[in-house]
Protein backbone atom coordinates (compact mmCIF):
# COMPACT_ATOMS: atom_id res chain seq x y z
CA UNK A 1 0.00 0.00 0.00
CA UNK A 2 1.33 3.45 -0.92
CA UNK A 3 1.90 6.14 1.73
CA UNK A 4 -0.83 8.16 0.02
CA UNK A 5 -3.36 5.36 0.47
CA UNK A 6 -2.32 4.81 4.10
CA UNK A 7 -2.94 8.48 4.88
CA UNK A 8 -6.26 8.34 3.04
CA UNK A 9 -7.46 5.29 4.95
CA UNK A 10 -6.34 6.62 8.32
CA UNK A 11 -8.20 9.91 7.80
CA UNK A 12 -11.36 8.55 6.15
CA UNK A 13 -14.66 9.58 7.72
CA UNK A 14 -17.35 7.01 8.41
CA UNK A 15 -20.49 6.94 6.29
CA UNK A 16 -23.64 7.88 8.21
CA UNK A 17 -26.32 6.44 5.92
CA UNK A 18 -27.18 3.45 8.16
CA UNK A 19 -27.07 1.13 5.19
CA UNK A 20 -25.16 -2.09 6.07
CA UNK A 21 -25.12 -3.45 2.50
CA UNK A 22 -21.84 -3.91 0.60
CA UNK A 23 -21.34 -1.22 -2.04
CA UNK A 24 -20.49 -0.95 -5.73
CA UNK A 25 -19.11 2.54 -6.45
CA UNK A 26 -19.38 3.74 -10.06
CA UNK A 27 -18.03 6.98 -11.54
CA UNK A 28 -19.10 8.21 -14.97
CA UNK A 29 -16.42 10.38 -16.62
CA UNK A 30 -18.33 12.26 -19.33
CA UNK A 31 -16.71 14.26 -22.10
CA UNK A 32 -18.71 17.48 -22.46
CA UNK A 33 -16.17 19.41 -24.53
CA UNK A 34 -17.15 21.86 -27.25
CA UNK A 35 -17.46 19.14 -29.88
CA UNK A 36 -20.49 17.69 -28.04
CA UNK A 37 -22.54 20.85 -28.54
CA UNK A 38 -25.97 20.33 -30.07
CA UNK A 39 -27.58 16.93 -30.41
CA UNK A 40 -24.83 14.93 -28.60
CA UNK A 41 -25.09 16.91 -25.35
CA UNK A 42 -28.89 17.00 -25.64
CA UNK A 43 -29.08 13.22 -25.99
CA UNK A 44 -26.61 12.76 -23.14
CA UNK A 45 -28.69 14.98 -20.86
CA UNK A 46 -31.80 12.99 -21.71
CA UNK A 47 -30.06 9.70 -20.95
CA UNK A 48 -28.14 10.43 -17.74
CA UNK A 49 -31.24 10.39 -15.46
CA UNK A 50 -32.09 6.90 -16.69
CA UNK A 51 -29.08 5.38 -14.94
CA UNK A 52 -30.54 6.11 -11.52
CA UNK A 53 -34.06 5.18 -12.67
CA UNK A 54 -32.97 1.81 -14.03
CA UNK A 55 -31.08 0.92 -10.84
CA UNK A 56 -34.15 1.68 -8.73
CA UNK A 57 -35.94 -1.15 -10.55
CA UNK A 58 -33.92 -3.63 -8.45
CA UNK A 59 -34.20 -3.17 -4.66
CA UNK A 60 -30.79 -4.74 -3.99
CA UNK A 61 -28.97 -2.64 -6.58
CA UNK A 62 -30.75 0.44 -5.21
CA UNK A 63 -29.12 -0.20 -1.82
CA UNK A 64 -25.72 -1.35 -3.03
CA UNK A 65 -24.72 0.93 -5.93
CA UNK A 66 -23.22 4.39 -5.34
CA UNK A 67 -23.14 6.74 -8.34
CA UNK A 68 -20.97 9.75 -9.17
CA UNK A 69 -20.46 11.90 -12.28
CA UNK A 70 -17.30 13.73 -13.36
CA UNK A 71 -17.78 16.27 -16.16
CA UNK A 72 -14.86 16.95 -18.51
CA UNK A 73 -15.20 20.05 -20.67
CA UNK A 74 -12.84 23.00 -20.41
CA UNK A 75 -12.06 21.89 -16.89
CA UNK A 76 -12.92 18.93 -14.64
CA UNK A 77 -15.90 19.13 -12.29
CA UNK A 78 -17.54 16.66 -9.92
CA UNK A 79 -21.11 17.18 -11.11
CA UNK A 80 -22.47 14.55 -8.73
CA UNK A 81 -20.59 13.09 -5.79
CA UNK A 82 -21.36 9.55 -4.63
CA UNK A 83 -25.01 8.93 -3.77
CA UNK A 84 -27.34 5.93 -3.94
CA UNK A 85 -29.69 5.78 -6.96
CA UNK A 86 -32.64 7.17 -4.98
CA UNK A 87 -30.66 10.35 -4.26
CA UNK A 88 -29.09 10.66 -7.71
CA UNK A 89 -29.77 14.16 -9.07
CA UNK A 90 -28.69 14.15 -12.71
CA UNK A 91 -26.61 17.23 -13.48
CA UNK A 92 -27.55 19.42 -16.44
CA UNK A 93 -24.50 19.07 -18.65
CA UNK A 94 -23.30 21.87 -20.91
CA UNK A 95 -20.86 21.61 -23.78
CA UNK A 96 -17.74 23.73 -24.04
CA UNK A 97 -13.99 23.88 -23.89
CA UNK A 98 -11.24 21.35 -24.45
CA UNK A 99 -10.98 17.73 -23.24
CA UNK A 100 -8.74 17.25 -20.17
CA UNK A 101 -9.72 13.58 -20.11
CA UNK A 102 -6.57 12.46 -18.30
CA UNK A 103 -7.28 14.90 -15.49
CA UNK A 104 -10.84 13.57 -15.36
CA UNK A 105 -9.62 9.99 -15.06
CA UNK A 106 -7.20 10.93 -12.27
CA UNK A 107 -10.05 12.66 -10.44
CA UNK A 108 -12.26 9.57 -10.79
CA UNK A 109 -9.50 7.29 -9.47
CA UNK A 110 -8.99 9.57 -6.46
CA UNK A 111 -12.74 9.58 -5.82
CA UNK A 112 -13.11 5.80 -5.79
CA UNK A 113 -10.04 5.37 -3.59
CA UNK A 114 -11.45 7.87 -1.10
CA UNK A 115 -14.86 6.19 -1.25
CA UNK A 116 -13.33 2.77 -0.68
CA UNK A 117 -11.47 4.16 2.34
CA UNK A 118 -14.77 5.44 3.74
CA UNK A 119 -16.36 2.01 3.27
CA UNK A 120 -13.46 0.47 5.18
CA UNK A 121 -13.73 3.06 7.95
CA UNK A 122 -17.45 2.21 8.18
CA UNK A 123 -16.81 -1.56 8.32
CA UNK A 124 -18.58 -2.03 4.99
CA UNK A 125 -17.59 -4.54 2.33
CA UNK A 126 -17.29 -3.28 -1.23
CA UNK A 127 -17.02 -4.60 -4.75
CA UNK A 128 -14.42 -3.48 -7.27
CA UNK A 129 -15.23 0.12 -8.27
CA UNK A 130 -16.23 0.94 -11.84
CA UNK A 131 -14.99 3.93 -13.82
CA UNK A 132 -16.92 4.43 -17.06
CA UNK A 133 -15.24 6.85 -19.50
CA UNK A 134 -17.19 8.32 -22.45
CA UNK A 135 -15.51 10.62 -25.00
CA UNK A 136 -16.12 11.85 -28.54
CA UNK A 137 -12.62 13.12 -29.20
CA UNK A 138 -9.04 12.93 -27.95
CA UNK A 139 -7.53 14.10 -24.65
CA UNK A 140 -6.06 17.60 -24.67
CA UNK A 141 -4.07 17.20 -21.44
CA UNK A 142 -0.35 17.92 -21.41
CA UNK A 143 1.46 14.68 -22.36
CA UNK A 144 2.76 14.12 -18.83
CA UNK A 145 -0.77 14.33 -17.38
CA UNK A 146 -2.19 11.91 -19.93
CA UNK A 147 0.67 9.48 -19.39
CA UNK A 148 0.18 9.64 -15.62
CA UNK A 149 -3.56 8.97 -16.02
CA UNK A 150 -2.91 5.98 -18.27
CA UNK A 151 -0.28 4.60 -15.88
CA UNK A 152 -2.55 5.03 -12.83
CA UNK A 153 -5.47 3.43 -14.64
CA UNK A 154 -3.44 0.44 -15.79
CA UNK A 155 -1.92 -0.03 -12.33
CA UNK A 156 -5.32 0.12 -10.64
CA UNK A 157 -6.77 -2.30 -13.16
CA UNK A 158 -3.91 -4.79 -12.67
CA UNK A 159 -4.38 -5.18 -8.91
CA UNK A 160 -5.78 -8.40 -7.52
CA UNK A 161 -9.53 -8.80 -7.43
CA UNK A 162 -11.00 -6.94 -4.48
CA UNK A 163 -8.43 -4.15 -4.75
CA UNK A 164 -8.56 -3.26 -8.40
CA UNK A 165 -10.62 -0.70 -10.35
CA UNK A 166 -12.63 -1.81 -13.38
CA UNK A 167 -12.52 0.51 -16.41
CA UNK A 168 -14.96 0.68 -19.33
CA UNK A 169 -14.19 3.07 -22.17
CA UNK A 170 -16.69 4.20 -24.82
CA UNK A 171 -15.94 6.29 -27.89
CA UNK A 172 -18.67 8.41 -29.46
CA UNK A 173 -18.51 9.26 -33.19
CA UNK A 174 -15.31 11.23 -33.80
CA UNK A 175 -13.41 9.73 -30.87
CA UNK A 176 -9.73 8.88 -31.19
CA UNK A 177 -10.15 5.16 -30.49
CA UNK A 178 -6.39 4.53 -30.54
CA UNK A 179 -5.87 7.07 -27.80
CA UNK A 180 -8.80 5.75 -25.78
CA UNK A 181 -7.39 2.21 -26.11
CA UNK A 182 -4.45 3.27 -23.93
CA UNK A 183 -6.64 3.63 -20.84
CA UNK A 184 -7.57 -0.01 -20.22
CA UNK A 185 -6.59 -3.53 -21.15
CA UNK A 186 -10.24 -3.93 -22.14
CA UNK A 187 -10.57 -2.45 -25.67
CA UNK A 188 -12.85 0.58 -25.98
CA UNK A 189 -16.19 0.13 -27.68
CA UNK A 190 -17.83 2.56 -30.06
CA UNK A 191 -21.28 3.90 -29.30
CA UNK A 192 -23.89 3.19 -31.97
CA UNK A 193 -25.04 6.64 -33.03
CA UNK A 194 -26.05 8.59 -29.93
CA UNK A 195 -27.61 5.66 -28.10
CA UNK A 196 -26.64 6.89 -24.64
CA UNK A 197 -29.92 5.56 -23.23
CA UNK A 198 -29.09 2.03 -24.38
CA UNK A 199 -25.61 2.37 -22.95
CA UNK A 200 -26.93 3.44 -19.54
CA UNK A 201 -29.44 0.61 -19.57
CA UNK A 202 -26.55 -1.82 -20.10
CA UNK A 203 -24.52 -0.14 -17.34
CA UNK A 204 -27.41 -0.39 -14.90
CA UNK A 205 -28.03 -4.04 -15.75
CA UNK A 206 -24.32 -4.79 -15.35
CA UNK A 207 -24.12 -2.97 -12.01
CA UNK A 208 -27.23 -4.82 -10.86
CA UNK A 209 -25.66 -8.12 -11.82
CA UNK A 210 -22.45 -7.18 -10.00
CA UNK A 211 -24.39 -6.25 -6.86
CA UNK A 212 -26.01 -9.69 -6.80
CA UNK A 213 -22.75 -11.65 -6.76
CA UNK A 214 -20.54 -12.62 -3.87
CA UNK A 215 -17.69 -10.15 -3.36
CA UNK A 216 -14.68 -11.31 -5.36
CA UNK A 217 -16.73 -13.36 -7.85
CA UNK A 218 -16.30 -12.79 -11.56
CA UNK A 219 -19.21 -10.94 -13.19
CA UNK A 220 -20.29 -12.06 -16.66
CA UNK A 221 -21.45 -9.09 -18.71
CA UNK A 222 -23.55 -8.98 -21.85
CA UNK A 223 -21.58 -8.09 -24.97
CA UNK A 224 -22.27 -4.38 -25.71
CA UNK A 225 -22.59 -5.08 -29.43
CA UNK A 226 -25.12 -7.86 -28.81
CA UNK A 227 -26.94 -5.50 -26.44
CA UNK A 228 -27.44 -3.14 -29.38
CA UNK A 229 -25.87 0.08 -28.10
CA UNK A 230 -22.33 -0.45 -29.43
CA UNK A 231 -20.92 -1.26 -32.85
CA UNK A 232 -17.84 -3.10 -34.08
Amino acid sequence: MSDELRVLKSSAARLRDRNPEPRVPCVKVLDCSGSTEGEPINQLNEAVPKLGEYLLEDPQAARRVDLAVVKVGGDVQVSQDFVPPAEFKPPVLTAGGATPLGEGILKAIAMVEERRARYEASDLDSYDPWIFVVSDGAPTDPPEVWELAVRRAREAEARERGKRIVFFVVGVDGADMRKLAQISRRPPVKLRGLNFAGMFRWVSQSLTRASQTEIGDRVTLTNPIAAGWAEA
